[in-house]
């Protein structure tokens, strides 16, 4: 079993974001500008915010944070997305999910201009996806086809199957797999929660792509020898170390990985990933930005 190495790849990736905003600044050009809407005090989101600003810094990207309290209002919230639509030299932005109970999630999504949604979950960028059309990804799809495309793995009229159907990962994965193109080409099963009988698909699976958010979910007999297995998962567990908890993929890592050829570390793979793909949607959004 081989080692699909996301902080590596993120790291490479990263490198060579840094490089074009070092060239486009040396034309006298101003840098990309990525702004992030948090709203409430979540450890996770918080976390998650604060990574994505020392991402910005690591490439050369001006960053902003809007920090909102848990109870602000659907209407003070949109408002502040219309201002950040508008906002000159802001290429894009990002609404950290997941927001309060007092917030229509759907009408957030829905209020931020496509152009600068580099998360790419506007249905003007997931209907342009499913397409084939030339527009952002969202940042998890997009960086397992990167990683897929740099470690050279065959996806063409491979069996891939997705557990798992959320707008995030799943479904727009579904479609990426199937697409006519590399990584893509795939004969695709969108598998989740309800589907009966899973193994019958996992077991055929040349590729496996796991976004269900259950810990040790995929255990080594549901696979084939020598299949691909990407672990999008990733769940607090409490153990007896310092921290007090551990991070844990879908995947029960230590059998599985003695039957796949190659595998994604939790952490330590999807998850740098979709940090650089953000940058890396942010890039193109400049690009078209300062044409």
């Amino acid at each position: 079993m081989q080692i699909l190495d996301g902080v590596k790849l993120a790291k490479d990736i990263k490198q060579e974001i840094k490089q074009a905003v070092e060239a486009a600044v040396g034309e006298g050009k101003r840098k990309p500008h990525l702004a992030a809407v948090l709203v409430g005090n979540d450890g996770a989101s918080q976390t998650y915010v604060s990574n994505k600003i020392k991402d910005c810094e690591q490439v050369g990207f001006e960053s902003s944070l809007v920090k909102l309290p848990n109870t602000v209002s659907q209407t003070e919230l949109i408002e502040v997305i219309h201002t950040l639509n508008t906002k000159k030299d802001l290429d894009g932005f990002i609404v950290q999910l997941p927001l309060p109970a007092q917030i229509d999630q759907e009408e957030v999504i829905e209020a931020i201009n496509p152009d600068r949604d580099v998360d790419g979950f506007h249905p003007t960028n997931f209907g342009k996806m499913a397409l084939d059309m030339s527009t952002f990804l969202p940042a998890t799809p997009f960086g397992i086809l990167e990683m897929l495309e740099r470690y050279n793995i065959p996806t063409r009229g491979k069996h891939a199957v997705i557990i798992g159907r959320s707008r995030i990962v799943g479904r727009p994965m579904s479609i990426l797999m199937g697409r006519k193109d590399f990584p893509g080409n795939s004969t695709v099963t969108l598998t989740h929660s309800n589907t009966e009988n899973i193994t019958d698909f996992t077991r055929s699976a040349d590729i496996i792509i796991t976004a269900l958010g259950v810990p040790g979910f995929l255990k080594a007999d549901m696979i084939k020898e020598g299949a691909v297995v990407i672990d999008v998962g990733i769940t607090r567990v409490d153990d007896d170390s310092e921290k007090g908890y551990k991070l844990v993929g879908d995947v029960d890592f230590e059998n599985v990985s003695r039957k796949a050829s190659w595998m994604t570390p939790v952490p330590g793979g999807v998850g740098p990933m979709t940090r650089a793909m953000l940058l890396k949607n942010t890039l193109l959004a400049y690009k078209k930005n300062i044409k």
